[in-house]
C-alpha cells in the first residue's frame, strides 16, 4: 500500500515549524529530509524515523517497524499531534544523522 499525499501534507504540517524540511516520492512513499540529511520518511501512512540514540531515548516505547520488505527497522512516531514533541524529536536527532554522500 503506498502512502497517500493527504498525510503527508498533514506531516508536513505539524512539521512546518522547522525550516528546511523537504521530501523526495520514492516508489509510492515519502523520504523525509531534515536540512539536508534524511531523518525518516513516510510508509503505508506511517511516520518512520532512523534508530539513532536520542530518537530511543525521546520514545522509549517506540515500537521498531520496517518500512518495505528487506529494510532495517525504523521507530514508528505515533506522536503526531504533537507538533512541540515533533519539532524537538527532529532537533535532537539531527547531530545524530549521517551526512549526505558527495554525489561523483
Amino acid at each position: 500500500m503506498a502512502s497517500t499525499k493527504g498525510y503527508l501534507d498533514y506531516v508536513l504540517e505539524q512539521l512546518s515549524g522547522l525550516d528546511e524540511i523537504t521530501y523526495r516520492a520514492m516508489m509510492g512513499e515519502y523520504i523525509l529530509y531534515y536540512r539536508g540529511r534524511i531523518i525518516g520518511g513516510i510508509y503505508d501512512d506511517r511516520l518512520l524515523v532512523k534508530p539513532v540514540k536520542s530518537a530511543a531515548a525521546m520514545m522509549p516505547d517506540a515500537v521498531h517497524e520496517l518500512p518495505y520488505e528487506g529494510a532495517k527497522p525504523m521507530l514508528l512516531v505515533d506522536a503526531l499531534d504533537d507538533r512541540a514533541f515533533l519539532t524537538a524529536l527532529f532537533e535532537a536527532m539531527y547531530p545524530e544523522l549521517p551526512t549526505p554522500k558527495k554525489k561523483k
